[in-house]
């Protein structure tokens, strides 16, 4: 077989639009004390996963659940459907589209309130922990609190180059003793390289597994509400 030896493939990048979606719980006016953006985990929906806030969900909290640009079948080609925030393949790229979308969501529920009323708490569930720091760091939203639920932060080049950025905001990590993903070792280990960086936070451990668990995150919630 002859090689052709004139074979040139090249890689073209192209800016397009995409059209994202979101769900919210809850009214949002002048009675609204937080704002509560939840970063779904992979192959999770926005619309089911908004549902495990109904226990928060009262005057005082609007929540708003952005679903990742990436959907895909569950298992095969037919059946239930999940969403990614990213893979591997041009990580770049997906995660700036991804803050980019983030912050047309921020930016649309910003211009319907006077924010400066309004205290902002930023959450990410399992792979969502990684969009919702990577958000902050990129993009526009500037929250009071940063919850990381069964999840934990970037590399360490992305944190050490913004630890003041992190310091300034109240961080909350939430790991369920139970946790399939997350054993005691890798919280220890998760636990000595954060230290080593100088990143604050605090560790909030409840009696559950890979999920948002109802009385946790109600208990979180009247944390957050006095201030602590």
């Amino acid at each position: 077989m002859l090689k052709n030896n004139n074979f040139n493939k090249n890689k073209t990048y192209l800016q397009t639009e995409r059209t994202g979606r979101f769900f919210t719980l809850g009214q949002l006016n002048e009675k609204t004390e937080f704002i509560w953006f939840v970063l779904h985990g992979y192959g999770q929906l926005a619309n089911y996963f908004i549902e495990k806030f109904a226990v928060i969900s009262d005057v005082k909290n609007f929540i708003v659940a952005p679903e990742a640009l990436n959907r895909f079948y569950l298992k095969g080609f037919s059946g239930r459907i999940g969403a990614t925030w990213m893979t591997k393949e041009e990580r770049e790229h997906e995660i700036h589209d991804y803050v980019k979308f983030l912050n047309s969501v921020y930016e649309q529920i910003r211009d319907n309130i006077d924010l400066q009323k309004i205290k902002i708490n930023l959450l990410g569930f399992s792979q969502g922990a990684h969009t919702a720091v990577r958000w902050l760091l990129k993009g526009n939203i500037q929250p009071e609190n940063l919850i990381l639920w069964s999840g934990s932060f970037p590399a360490d080049n992305e944190i050490a180059e913004n630890i003041d950025l992190l310091n300034a905001t109240k961080i909350f990590m939430v790991i369920g003793n139970k946790d399939e993903f997350i054993d005691e070792k890798s919280i220890n280990v998760e636990e000595k390289r954060l230290l080593s960086l100088g990143l604050k936070y605090g560790l909030i451990p409840f009696d559950g597994g890979h999920e948002i668990e109802k009385e946790t995150l109600l208990n979180l919630s009247r944390k957050l509400e006095g201030g602590e």
